[in-house]
């Protein structure tokens, strides 16, 4: 599950400066772009989430500032390795990290949530319903979700952050790769480590690892790095990696001001041939 144990007062959220009274000022720091109306969608977001967090552990991220150095620069990172028309399955979602702030930044996705914490699951729906988006949400575990899910229906990407260690995520999805085509993790500086048990415990025979993108966030008073990894079969691994820049071409980079550049840029073809 999520990292949620502490809940930080409600009081913790008057702002001690004009510079983090807005959304819009915290974009602004961090250099990042965004249309009007997705910027005050967000906004709305982050009240809702606030106000949801004050009766549950929803988040840690209570003012303008941690939503954006945290929550928003990783799901906007996890936005640049998404073609249009994906459809995804956010695991573990809780407050609705990344994949509410997904189908709020890109709109082209087919968005779909789970977490097996029913009282989130509830107010996420919540959440959505006030934000006017049609999103599905499962109350369930994701490999239960994925259980049910046919040829006709199946994911192309599950989306996973702050959820577990990559042993437990790889175990958890081991008999389901037939109904989805990648997991991309957001991982802190560790993930060599947990791709090496993996590699002990034998779960990445079959399968294979990409850092797409490394980047600079806070953690305290210092700076560390955040990957974006795509897994996937390693029979995927060529037609997954085969298309460069694609989507990002075509789309204005709202982290333009953030990062170092990306090692290996790659984007994403669906599958329409594999047979579950």
């Amino acid at each position: 599950m999520k990292n949620t144990d502490f809940v930080e007062p409600l009081d913790s959220r008057l702002r001690e400066n004009d510079e983090a009274a807005s959304l819009e000022s915290s974009l602004q720091t961090h250099g990042i772009t965004l249309s009007k109306s997705k910027v005050r969608k967000l906004d709305e977001y982050c009240q809702l989430l606030w106000d949801w967090n004050t009766r549950l552990n929803l988040t840690r991220h209570t003012d303008y500032e941690k939503f954006v150095a945290r929550d928003l620069i990783d799901s906007l990172a996890l936005a640049e390795f998404l073609r249009p028309g994906e459809k995804i399955l956010d695991v573990g979602t809780g407050g609705g990290v990344p994949g509410v702030v997904l189908a709020i930044v890109r709109p082209d996705l087919s968005i779909e949530l789970c977490d097996s914490t029913g009282k989130k699951a509830m107010a996420v729906s919540e959440m959505l319903q006030e934000l006017r988006l049609r999103i599905p949400v499962h109350h369930a575990k994701a490999e239960a979700v994925l259980a049910q899910r046919g040829k006709g229906t199946r994911f192309t990407t599950l989306t996973i952050r702050a959820v577990s260690r990559m042993v437990d995520l790889l175990r958890m999805v081991s008999a389901h790769w037939t109904v989805f085509d990648r997991l991309l993790l957001v991982k802190g500086p560790k993930w060599p480590e947990e791709r090496g048990e993996a590699r002990h415990y034998n779960l990445m025979n079959k399968l294979a690892l990409r850092c797409l993108k490394t980047y600079p966030t806070p953690s305290g008073v210092v700076m560390v790095d955040s990957s974006i990894l795509q897994v996937c079969r390693k029979d995927d691994f060529e037609r997954l990696d085969d298309v460069i820049d694609l989507h990002k071409d075509e789309q204005p980079d709202p982290l333009r001001d953030l990062r170092r550049p990306p090692r290996h840029p790659r984007r994403f073809r669906p599958n329409t041939d594999r047979k579950p």
